[in-house]
């Protein structure tokens, strides 16, 4: 279905924009910078959006990814962002990130995984 490659694309490209943003950053300059966790925050929001409007059947073809974790994640960022723990957020973008990527890249269509 067209629909979720379109989404796993989405998750893909904001997976390694989080990274790329994180990269060199260290858990208290993370901690310490307000525009920093916004941004890779609002980006962990995209990963989880795009997660949670993948189609039930592709996400039972695919139990592999941790579908309800990551629509998790993003459902604690925006519903309860008063209890943001930011070195759980940093957590995520140095362990699961780059675990989701590699689940994710093979099941994006070639041609679209290079934008």
């Amino acid at each position: 279905m067209w629909r979720d490659e379109a989404y796993l694309l989405d998750i893909l490209l904001a997976s390694r924009e989080a990274r790329q943003i994180a990269q060199g950053e260290s858990i208290q300059k993370f901690t310490s910078d307000r525009k920093l966790q916004l941004a890779i925050m609002h980006l962990i929001q995209i990963i989880g959006e795009a997660a949670r409007s993948i189609s039930p059947e592709f996400k039972q073809a695919h139990p592999e990814v941790p579908w309800n974790e990551i629509v998790g994640m993003r459902n604690k960022l925006v519903y309860e962002y008063f209890r943001i723990i930011p070195e759980k957020v940093w957590e995520a973008v140095e362990k699961d990130l780059p675990q989701l990527i590699q689940l994710i890249e093979p099941l994006v269509p070639p041609n679209k995984a290079t934008n």
